[in-house]
């Protein structure tokens, strides 16, 4: 049997002990925290938030739900999803307690205060009980998460059957020409812009590299399926820049 702590993970191109991962991330998003909405539009060109309209409308929110939103840092996704609703339940969850407190700074959370919950936890152990939530939610989150798999299976433990999974993250291009394109800017147009924006160029760089070491949108599919969802399917965005998985509990 493996001792867990020989156990090792990528950290953006590097190779750390699974163990150091979380808090590396943390290090990331606590860094980057205050202009953790600026840095969305900088590596996304603005167009994070036209993927994130295409996820309520796959999504469909209905009143009454209960989401969880995992990697849910500063309620993006949880404002979309109650305005969309009318009137439901959102939990935010992060690692990082930074970005929750950069959450509950917003406007939308003091209208809405009453329909949400801000929790610190970890995706990989969730601290709900079974059958919790109508919808599971991770936006530009699960290539953060140290054991995806893990992640994917407490999604479908805590949701309802009947319950919905939707995953939003950046994928990879189709087409080799377009992906090599797509690197050249990436890696040497956006670690600059953290420097200028955040004065933080490396964690835009370990955010570039986590992009393109997180599993492909057919790969990932099949991590879907694995940990017990039915009807699985994805949709490119921005030609596979990024990708909704979908997922159900039945």
């Amino acid at each position: 049997m493996t001792d867990q702590s020989d156990k090792t993970t990528h950290f953006g191109f590097e190779t750390v002990p699974e163990a150091d991962k979380a808090s590396r991330v943390q290090g990331v998003f606590s860094s980057v925290a205050s202009k953790y909405d600026i840095m969305n539009d900088v590596m996304s060109g603005g167009i994070h938030r036209l993927w994130k309209d295409a996820m309520m409308d796959w999504l469909a929110p209905r009143p009454g739900q209960k989401l969880l939103d995992v990697a849910g840092g500063t309620g993006d996704i949880s404002f979309r999803f109650l305005k969309r609703a009318g009137h439901g339940h959102a939990t935010v969850l992060d690692l990082t307690e930074s970005m929750l407190v950069e959450g509950r700074k917003r406007a939308e959370a003091e209208v809405m205060a009453d329909q949400l919950d801000w929790v610190t936890g970890d995706a990989m152990a969730l601290p709900f009980v079974d059958k919790s939530f109508d919808v599971y939610t991770i936006s530009f989150g699960i290539r953060n998460v140290t054991r995806p798999q893990e992640a994917l299976n407490e999604a479908f433990r805590v949701l309802k059957p009947g319950g919905r999974l939707m995953v939003l993250e950046f994928s990879q291009l189709p087409n080799p020409a377009m992906q090599k394109a797509y690197d050249l800017y990436s890696f040497n147009v956006i670690p600059r812009m953290g420097q200028m924006i955040a004065n933080d160029r490396d964690s835009y760089q370990y955010l570039v590299e986590s992009i393109r070491r997180f599993p492909d949108q057919e790969t990932f599919l099949q991590m879907v399926r694995a940990a017990g969802f039915e009807n699985a399917k994805y949709r490119n965005l921005t030609m596979g820049v990024a990708c909704l998985h979908s997922g159900w509990k039945i």
